[in-house]
């Protein structure tokens, strides 16, 4: 969860009989798992192919997943045009409880025939999937941004069920997503270099609720792009809005500098020290800023509350008052210390002793030759302070 958006949660649950903490197990979510965009895209590709075979698209198809996993799909839309070797199936994608911007896709795949091309199966992305434009991402330039296990796994599927007929003819597969132009601005995928389009993701097929592996990927895929372009510094940032602050304090800066780590400290970091980029700023608010001064890898609420002893302590270093401190250390929030500091005149201060003391833990739990820099804003992405490494080292 990102600081923009904390606020709203404690709000509401101030609004209730009894607080509930952010670690507690009452806190329940929707547990559904769903289906990725290339378990889809598998399955309406072997559901076309299916169709050309038989001169009937199914109702059902069975396709296995990337993780051997063998699973039942509904097809929509299938047709067959025998005159020109053409079959066409729809998945309608159920992303399950995860609040993903592809849910409802209709994964749509049409497969020709290839005459006298025994054997072979091309794969092109149609309308809505996007077009890979930069180096990074592990796909050829120029070409649809279908990920290496979802590649292979909407072929080995055609291939399972296409038998015989690759004994003499081959199959072009058009994997295509009505909307996918639309849906794409709700992702990071233009910062990326694919444009015009989604991605077809998934290494194991499944989308599991609130996943951060697919994140922490993705934070890692953009650091990757970025050294491919060139870039010797990286930004990272907790959210839309602390991105938005950083891009206006560093508008020197190419966009692909600009990572969302969101809450994976340690695979940003990794990823920056891996690549051995000279510079790395971060751009946060209180409530992260505090979590890094702590040293979590993980920064979300659910995995770790604020430490108010370092906000109190904080506090006390730059003169509040006693009462005040108390208050602080007693709080639900990080929010509650940094706006009555502010009153009293002690935004600046307060929050440089916060960044001193994260870029001591960062680069204690993230040595490497590189200079940091942290950049702090307040809840309306205006600044406050930066500190450089040889201000707090």
């Amino acid at each position: 969860m990102s600081d923009e958006t904390r606020a709203g949660e404690v709000a509401e649950q101030a609004a209730t009989p009894e607080k509930i903490r952010k670690g507690s197990a009452r806190r329940e979510r929707g547990n559904r798992t769903g289906f990725t965009t290339g378990a889809c895209s598998a399955a309406a590709a072997r559901a076309a192919t299916l169709g050309l075979l038989l001169s009937e698209v199914p109702d059902t198809v069975i396709c296995r997943l990337p993780n051997g996993q063998e699973q039942a799909f509904s097809v929509t839309d299938g047709c067959v045009e025998e005159s020109s070797g053409l079959a066409h199936a729809v998945i309608i994608k159920d992303a399950g409880d995860d609040p993903d911007a592809t849910h409802g896709a209709h994964m749509t795949a049409d497969v020709r025939l290839l005459p006298d091309r025994a054997g072979e199966i091309v794969l092109k992305g149609g309308f809505g999937v996007g077009v890979v434009t930069k180096d990074g991402l592990g796909l050829d330039v120029g070409g649809p941004a279908i990920n290496p296990v979802p590649r292979r796994n909407i072929l080995d599927n055609v291939r399972a069920v296409a038998g015989e007929l690759l004994d003499h003819d081959g199959l072009e597969v058009t994997i295509s997503v009505p909307g996918g132009d639309e849906m794409a601005k709700k992702t990071l995928n233009a910062r990326l270099g694919i444009l015009g389009g989604i991605s077809i993701l998934g290494t194991t097929g499944i989308v599991r609720p609130y996943s951060t592996a697919a994140f922490r990927a993705s934070v890692v895929q953009a650091v990757d792009v970025a050294t491919k372009q060139g870039q010797t510094s990286v930004v990272f940032t907790t959210g839309g809005r602390t991105e938005k602050f950083a891009m206006r304090q560093l508008p020197d800066l190419d966009e692909s500098c600009f990572v969302q780590m969101g809450d994976f400290v340690k695979a940003a970091f990794s990823s920056a020290i891996k690549h051995k980029l000279p510079t790395v700023y971060v751009g946060a608010m209180v409530g992260k800023l505090t979590k890094m001064c702590q040293g979590l890898a993980v920064t979300h609420a659910w995995k770790a509350e604020v430490d108010r002893d370092i906000l109190a302590d904080s506090a006390r270093e730059v003169g509040a008052p006693d009462d005040l401190i108390e208050e602080i250390r007693s709080a639900e929030t990080a929010r509650f210390a940094a706006e009555r500091l502010a009153s009293l005149g002690l935004a600046v201060t307060f929050h440089r002793q916060l960044a001193i003391k994260a870029i001591r833990s960062l680069k204690g739990q993230y040595p490497g030759n590189y200079r940091l820099a942290v950049l702090v804003c307040d809840f309306e992405g205006q600044f406050i302070c930066r500190v450089n490494e040889d201000e707090a080292l």
